[in-house]
């Protein structure tokens, strides 16, 4: 006990406080996501997200070889005329998301190729699978487009697919997709509990993926519900999932704690779109620093438990911390 005890000891210096940190943030572990558009020569900066830009396969080709970053994950963003009641432009082989996997592996074959695997872009109503008549998400019809739309990416050179519908077996569906066409080697990163939140306005203009009418409470996780939260993630680690994510991240690290301490696979936490906007708005109102502010954010992510973070800041944090 004090006087003999004093807990300052290990942070008087700089190298002692350095010594003793438990929790670092690695480049290795920070993942980009990228939106990726038709044509060419494009890069149309998205007016809520300031720094982030929606950007042609020729531009990505051109960035690849400035990436600092291991890992992006790509969402594909098609033109309103591509889009019908089923996502149908989801599953092309010559579509937006495999043109950019099969630039960025041409140029950087080492960084690691995520994809996100949902029809909400792709759809003309906006709403992550197939609708019924009545306006209810088919679960199980919306199932054979996911897994289609999973196995186009990973015949066009996905490391990982990432299923961010929230449908009730997926990644089971999936996992099979994918070892019926031989990608037995393809992982699966689940958005094992993605919450309907409030923090997804940003992401959603960058993506022109709002729903038409509607909300999608009826298979995204309640925000008041960890428990549920906890048990749908382990479902999906049952169903074969490599990698499990909690979305959003700031605003849910209790459940990202929990689902630590219980499940035994890698976990990736999204920094959201609203997660950025906070801190960018905030820097640019002068009342907070802004490398500071995001460091010590993705750093309490880190420290929560997250082994990899999808945070819009990658490549500045990668800059930052000097690789």
């Amino acid at each position: 006990m004090f006087p003999d005890t004093r807990m300052r000891r290990c942070r008087r210096t700089e190298g002692l406080r350095a010594l003793s940190r438990e929790s670092v943030i690695e480049p290795e572990h920070l993942i980009l996501p990228l939106f990726v558009v038709a044509g060419s020569g494009r890069q149309e900066p998205v007016a809520s997200m300031p720094g982030v830009s929606r950007i042609s396969v020729d531009v990505l080709r051109r960035q690849a070889n400035e990436f600092r970053v291991c890992a992006v994950l790509l969402f594909g963003v098609p033109e309103e005329s591509d889009k019908d009641e089923c996502g149908s432009a989801a599953l092309r082989e010559d579509g937006i998301v495999p043109q950019a996997l099969r630039a960025l592996k041409a140029e950087r074959p080492e960084v690691v190729a995520i994809t996100d695997v949902c029809l909400c872009a792709y759809t003309s109503h906006g709403h992550c699978g197939v609708l019924s008549d009545s306006g209810e998400l088919e679960n199980d019809s919306s199932l054979e487009q996911l897994s289609r739309m999973a196995a186009t990416h990973a015949a066009a050179g996905a490391d990982m697919v990432a299923p961010s519908a929230m449908t009730d077996g997926q990644v089971q569906a999936i996992r099979a997709s994918l070892d019926a066409a031989a990608f037995r080697s393809t992982a699966i990163m689940s958005y094992a509990a993605k919450f309907a939140s409030s923090f997804y306005g940003p992401f959603r203009e960058a993506a022109r993926s709002a729903p038409k009418w509607g909300d999608r409470r009826s298979y995204q996780l309640p925000p008041h519900n960890r428990r549920e939260a906890i048990r749908d993630a382990l479902l999906d680690e049952q169903e074969g999932a490599d990698w499990l994510m909690v979305k959003p991240a700031l605003p849910y690290l209790d459940v990202l704690a929990e689902l630590r301490s219980t499940a035994r696979l890698p976990i990736a936490a999204y920094q959201v779109s609203g997660e950025y906007c906070m801190l960018k708005y905030a820097a640019q109102a002068g009342v907070l620093d802004e490398r500071s502010a995001a460091l010590e954010a993705v750093l309490c992510i880190v420290r929560a438990g997250a082994d990899a973070v999808i945070t819009y800041y990658a490549e500045a944090i990668c800059r930052w911390i000097g690789r």
